[in-house]
């Protein structure tokens, strides 16, 4: 596989993308928002608040919160909103009673949400429930705005592959895969030594190991930069939403998995970095804020008016970095090794890590069970050969179940 015709997100002679064309003309963007009650969705309509005359939110979809997707869809008058819980049918109906808006309930309304017709659809749903209403998108020729991990983690290859056959852009909204998207030269690509991928440390970047056995779920919840959603702060805590990073980054850029790194960058200041063979260093830098890279998406290849905090260097001062630490942080470790070995077991690893999470923040396990719950998953599987590689998004589907039952046993015994 080239480099040319993997760079799906900046392939030379592709069409920029529908905010470019419609830049042009009078018409709004039309966006359709996936998770719109989580903190990607929250940013994105914050951004549309700020430029009402070049977006139109025309679908809402959001998980058990039916209040607050109903204020939201009379907020912007969309034309549908969606539930991925069915028992919310009624209340969401209710509340949206004498709107005119329709709604539905369940993962048939959440498809329909996914597939009306809409220039961007923004995937922010949290966890494996986002796979299939985005790839579903995605095979309408729907231009991705991607905030979804495991549409790259569990199915990278297929994802990917769908995007070219499609033709379409596939945009990173992670900060870090944001930063790369800014400051990689496609022209270039023979040219790239490496990639830095930046990650904060998370909570316990000076912890000792005898310390973290011991941390609450409200302690490892305090991010020291960034406002998220439970899972993603934990797993920046144990650094394994990095490794998750790295493995969407070796499906975003045409690079080898010895091209990824990893630094720790405490201040998030600089979301990533583009070494070339010359020496020369291309960072991307910004205030640690969502609505930057989600707004760098929408308008693409153009720039929004945001405001959002700009970087004041002189008062800043220092930029700290330094490698992460594998003992203390394993879980970094297991994720680089499942990029490696392929096939299922990143799919694996994120089902048995997002089991792992709910089983900390539910108290049933310590911090440091999370990477060994995850560790137990992938060597059982892989002793069972379990772990081949899915071939479409129902085998990812199998696989990532048969990872979380896995995980439940393995959370059962160090519960014990």
């Amino acid at each position: 596989m080239t480099p040319s015709n993997r760079f799906v997100s900046a392939a030379p002679g592709l069409e920029a993308d529908p905010a470019s064309r419609l830049s042009r003309s009078v018409q709004p963007v039309r966006l359709v928002v996936l998770g719109a009650t989580g903190s990607i969705g929250k940013s994105t309509l914050d951004i549309v608040r700020h430029h009402p005359d070049r977006y139109e939110v025309v679908a809402l979809v959001a998980g058990r919160r039916a209040d607050e997707l109903a204020a939201l869809a009379r907020e912007f008058k969309v034309r549908f909103a969606a539930l991925a819980d069915p028992q919310g049918q009624d209340r969401l109906a209710q509340a949206l009673s004498g709107s005119g808006i329709a709604s539905g309930a369940g993962p048939s309304a959440v498809a329909e949400a996914a597939l009306h017709p809409a220039d961007i659809v923004v995937a922010g749903i949290v966890g494996a429930a986002g796979l299939a209403p985005t790839f579903a998108a995605l095979r309408a020729g729907r231009t991705i705005a991607l905030a979804n991990k495991e549409c790259l983690v569990c199915a990278g290859d297929l994802f990917m592959a769908e995007a070219r056959r499609q033709q379409v852009a596939v945009l990173p909204m992670d900060s870090e895969h944001n930063a790369i998207f800014q400051v990689l030269e496609s022209r270039n690509l023979a040219e790239v030594e490496k990639v830095v991928l930046t990650a904060s440390g998370g909570p316990f970047r000076t912890t000792s190991l005898e310390e973290m056995r011991h941390v609450t779920p409200a302690e490892a919840l305090r991010h020291p930069n960034w406002d998220m959603g439970s899972r993603i702060t934990i797993d920046s805590a144990t650094l394994m939403n990095k490794g998750l990073e790295v493995i969407e980054a070796s499906h975003l850029f045409p690079l080898s998995h010895d091209q990824l790194d990893v630094l720790v960058h405490p201040q998030s200041v600089i979301h990533g970095m583009v070494q070339y063979k010359d020496g020369s260093l291309l960072a991307q830098m910004g205030s640690p804020d969502m609505r930057t890279p989600i707004a760098h998406c929408l308008a693409w290849p153009h720039r929004l008016d945001l405001p959002v905090a700009r970087l004041d260097l002189a008062r800043l001062a220092t930029l700290t970095f330094e490698a992460p630490d594998p003992e203390r942080f394993p879980a970094l470790g297991l994720a680089l090794t499942a990029m490696r070995n392929g096939g299922g077991a990143p799919a694996a690893l994120n089902a048995a890590d997002e089991e792992a999470v709910a089983a900390f923040l539910s108290g049933h396990i310590g911090f440091l069970d999370i990477a060994a719950v995850v560790a137990d998953v992938l060597e059982v599987m892989s002793g069972a050969h379990a772990l081949t590689a899915p071939a479409s998004v129902e085998a990812v589907l199998d696989l990532d179940a048969a990872a979380r039952r896995q995980a439940m046993q393995a959370i059962a015994r160090r519960a014990a």
